[in-house]
Protein backbone atom coordinates (compact mmCIF):
# COMPACT_ATOMS: atom_id res chain seq x y z
CA UNK A 1 0.00 0.00 0.00
CA UNK A 2 2.91 2.58 0.76
CA UNK A 3 4.29 2.00 -2.69
CA UNK A 4 1.29 2.86 -4.38
CA UNK A 5 0.79 5.57 -2.07
CA UNK A 6 4.52 7.29 -2.83
CA UNK A 7 3.69 6.27 -6.76
CA UNK A 8 0.59 8.49 -6.68
CA UNK A 9 2.53 11.10 -5.04
CA UNK A 10 5.17 10.89 -7.93
CA UNK A 11 2.24 11.51 -10.56
CA UNK A 12 0.43 13.98 -8.74
CA UNK A 13 4.23 16.18 -8.38
CA UNK A 14 5.19 15.33 -12.34
CA UNK A 15 1.55 16.35 -13.66
CA UNK A 16 2.07 19.69 -11.03
CA UNK A 17 5.80 20.60 -12.51
CA UNK A 18 4.89 19.68 -16.38
CA UNK A 19 1.53 22.01 -15.96
CA UNK A 20 3.98 25.25 -14.18
CA UNK A 21 6.52 24.41 -16.79
CA UNK A 22 4.38 25.08 -19.54
CA UNK A 23 2.36 28.17 -17.90
CA UNK A 24 3.94 31.54 -19.13
CA UNK A 25 3.93 34.51 -16.68
CA UNK A 26 1.65 37.13 -16.90
CA UNK A 27 1.70 40.70 -15.09
CA UNK A 28 0.37 40.64 -11.71
CA UNK A 29 1.57 36.91 -11.14
CA UNK A 30 3.79 36.83 -7.91
CA UNK A 31 6.90 34.27 -8.14
CA UNK A 32 9.29 33.18 -5.35
CA UNK A 33 12.88 33.19 -6.29
CA UNK A 34 15.05 31.28 -3.61
CA UNK A 35 19.06 31.36 -3.61
CA UNK A 36 19.97 28.09 -1.32
CA UNK A 37 23.70 29.72 -0.94
CA UNK A 38 22.50 33.51 -0.73
CA UNK A 39 19.10 33.92 1.67
CA UNK A 40 19.64 36.76 1.63
CA UNK A 41 18.32 37.12 -1.83
CA UNK A 42 15.33 35.02 -1.29
CA UNK A 43 12.23 36.64 -2.37
CA UNK A 44 8.90 37.03 -4.01
CA UNK A 45 8.38 39.34 -6.62
CA UNK A 46 5.15 40.55 -9.07
CA UNK A 47 5.89 40.37 -12.84
CA UNK A 48 4.78 44.35 -13.52
CA UNK A 49 2.65 45.73 -16.43
CA UNK A 50 5.75 45.52 -18.52
CA UNK A 51 6.29 42.22 -17.80
CA UNK A 52 9.03 42.67 -16.01
CA UNK A 53 10.82 42.26 -12.67
CA UNK A 54 13.45 43.85 -10.80
CA UNK A 55 15.86 41.68 -8.06
CA UNK A 56 18.62 43.11 -6.33
CA UNK A 57 22.52 41.62 -7.93
CA UNK A 58 19.69 40.78 -11.21
CA UNK A 59 18.15 44.04 -12.27
CA UNK A 60 15.38 44.07 -14.08
CA UNK A 61 14.58 41.04 -16.27
CA UNK A 62 11.99 40.08 -18.48
CA UNK A 63 9.54 37.37 -16.91
CA UNK A 64 6.04 38.05 -19.10
CA UNK A 65 5.56 35.60 -21.99
CA UNK A 66 8.18 32.97 -19.78
CA UNK A 67 8.18 29.96 -18.29
CA UNK A 68 9.41 29.81 -14.36
CA UNK A 69 12.34 27.96 -15.36
CA UNK A 70 13.22 30.45 -17.98
CA UNK A 71 13.10 33.14 -15.39
CA UNK A 72 15.18 30.83 -13.23
CA UNK A 73 18.02 30.27 -15.78
CA UNK A 74 17.93 34.24 -16.51
CA UNK A 75 18.07 35.01 -12.70
CA UNK A 76 21.21 32.29 -12.35
CA UNK A 77 22.87 33.34 -14.92
CA UNK A 78 22.47 37.07 -13.96
CA UNK A 79 23.85 35.71 -10.72
CA UNK A 80 26.72 33.59 -11.33
CA UNK A 81 28.61 36.87 -12.81
CA UNK A 82 29.39 37.69 -9.27
CA UNK A 83 29.41 34.13 -7.31
CA UNK A 84 33.04 32.19 -8.02
CA UNK A 85 30.73 28.70 -6.77
CA UNK A 86 27.59 27.37 -8.98
CA UNK A 87 24.49 28.74 -7.67
CA UNK A 88 21.48 26.48 -6.88
CA UNK A 89 17.91 28.89 -7.63
CA UNK A 90 14.93 28.03 -8.27
CA UNK A 91 11.56 30.14 -9.01
CA UNK A 92 8.19 29.05 -8.88
CA UNK A 93 4.73 30.70 -9.45
CA UNK A 94 3.13 31.83 -6.62
CA UNK A 95 -0.20 33.50 -7.18
CA UNK A 96 -2.27 34.82 -10.33
CA UNK A 97 -3.47 37.90 -9.64
CA UNK A 98 -7.43 37.87 -9.01
CA UNK A 99 -10.09 38.08 -11.49
CA UNK A 100 -11.08 41.26 -13.08
CA UNK A 101 -14.37 41.68 -11.29
CA UNK A 102 -16.43 43.60 -14.18
CA UNK A 103 -15.90 39.65 -15.36
CA UNK A 104 -18.25 38.72 -12.91
CA UNK A 105 -20.92 40.91 -13.65
CA UNK A 106 -23.89 39.13 -15.70
CA UNK A 107 -23.23 41.42 -19.73
CA UNK A 108 -26.12 44.07 -20.27
CA UNK A 109 -27.05 46.53 -22.49
CA UNK A 110 -28.59 50.52 -21.68
CA UNK A 111 -32.08 51.54 -23.33
CA UNK A 112 -32.91 55.36 -22.84
CA UNK A 113 -34.64 58.10 -24.01
CA UNK A 114 -38.03 57.77 -25.99
CA UNK A 115 -39.25 54.16 -24.51
CA UNK A 116 -41.66 52.83 -21.97
CA UNK A 117 -39.32 51.10 -19.80
CA UNK A 118 -35.80 53.10 -19.83
CA UNK A 119 -32.97 50.62 -17.80
CA UNK A 120 -29.99 48.33 -17.67
CA UNK A 121 -31.13 45.01 -19.07
CA UNK A 122 -29.06 41.82 -18.43
CA UNK A 123 -28.91 39.51 -21.44
CA UNK A 124 -28.13 35.48 -21.07
CA UNK A 125 -27.90 35.34 -25.00
CA UNK A 126 -27.45 37.36 -28.25
CA UNK A 127 -29.91 39.87 -28.70
CA UNK A 128 -30.60 42.64 -31.69
CA UNK A 129 -31.92 46.30 -31.63
CA UNK A 130 -35.60 45.55 -32.29
CA UNK A 131 -35.26 42.85 -29.25
CA UNK A 132 -33.57 45.79 -26.83
CA UNK A 133 -36.26 48.06 -27.82
CA UNK A 134 -39.26 45.61 -27.32
CA UNK A 135 -37.21 45.15 -23.43
CA UNK A 136 -37.27 49.37 -23.20
CA UNK A 137 -41.01 48.11 -23.60
CA UNK A 138 -40.97 49.61 -27.06
CA UNK A 139 -40.97 53.01 -28.23
CA UNK A 140 -42.96 55.66 -26.66
CA UNK A 141 -45.15 58.27 -28.78
CA UNK A 142 -42.52 60.95 -28.67
CA UNK A 143 -40.07 58.46 -29.63
CA UNK A 144 -37.48 60.01 -33.15
CA UNK A 145 -37.95 56.98 -35.09
CA UNK A 146 -35.91 57.42 -37.82
CA UNK A 147 -32.60 58.61 -35.21
CA UNK A 148 -32.43 55.51 -33.13
CA UNK A 149 -28.62 55.43 -32.17
CA UNK A 150 -26.34 52.34 -30.69
CA UNK A 151 -23.09 53.73 -29.22
CA UNK A 152 -20.59 50.98 -28.75
CA UNK A 153 -17.17 51.05 -27.37
CA UNK A 154 -14.43 49.56 -30.04
CA UNK A 155 -10.84 50.09 -29.39
CA UNK A 156 -11.55 52.71 -26.55
CA UNK A 157 -13.37 54.72 -29.06
CA UNK A 158 -17.25 55.38 -28.93
CA UNK A 159 -18.70 54.63 -32.15
CA UNK A 160 -22.09 54.99 -33.07
CA UNK A 161 -25.01 53.20 -35.67
CA UNK A 162 -27.76 54.58 -36.94
CA UNK A 163 -31.21 52.76 -37.09
CA UNK A 164 -34.09 54.09 -38.98
CA UNK A 165 -37.13 52.53 -37.84
CA UNK A 166 -39.29 53.68 -40.06
CA UNK A 167 -37.12 52.47 -43.07
CA UNK A 168 -36.92 49.01 -41.06
CA UNK A 169 -40.72 48.65 -41.18
CA UNK A 170 -41.12 49.23 -45.08
CA UNK A 171 -38.18 46.58 -45.57
CA UNK A 172 -35.59 49.22 -46.26
CA UNK A 173 -33.73 49.23 -43.42
CA UNK A 174 -33.37 45.26 -42.14
CA UNK A 175 -29.00 45.35 -41.93
CA UNK A 176 -29.65 48.22 -39.50
CA UNK A 177 -31.06 45.76 -37.10
CA UNK A 178 -27.93 45.20 -35.68
CA UNK A 179 -26.54 42.25 -32.82
CA UNK A 180 -25.71 43.74 -29.86
CA UNK A 181 -22.76 43.39 -27.95
CA UNK A 182 -22.48 43.73 -23.71
CA UNK A 183 -22.29 47.11 -23.21
CA UNK A 184 -24.22 48.96 -26.09
CA UNK A 185 -26.31 51.93 -24.95
CA UNK A 186 -29.57 52.22 -27.53
CA UNK A 187 -30.47 55.65 -27.29
CA UNK A 188 -34.01 56.67 -28.03
CA UNK A 189 -34.00 60.62 -28.91
CA UNK A 190 -37.30 63.05 -28.48
CA UNK A 191 -38.97 63.65 -32.12
CA UNK A 192 -38.46 67.10 -33.28
CA UNK A 193 -41.20 69.50 -34.06
CA UNK A 194 -41.54 68.43 -38.02
CA UNK A 195 -40.85 64.80 -37.71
Amino acid sequence: MRVITAFLILVCTMIASSAQAAYRLQPGDTIQVSVWQEPKLDRQLVVAPDGKVAMPLVGHISAGGRSAQQVEKAIKAKLQTQYQSDLDVTVSLVAQPPEDEDEKIDPTIFVMGEVNKPGEFAIKKRITLLQALAMGGGLSAFAAQRRIQVHRKVDGEDTIFQFDYRAFEHGRDVAGNIALRPGDVIVVPERGLFE
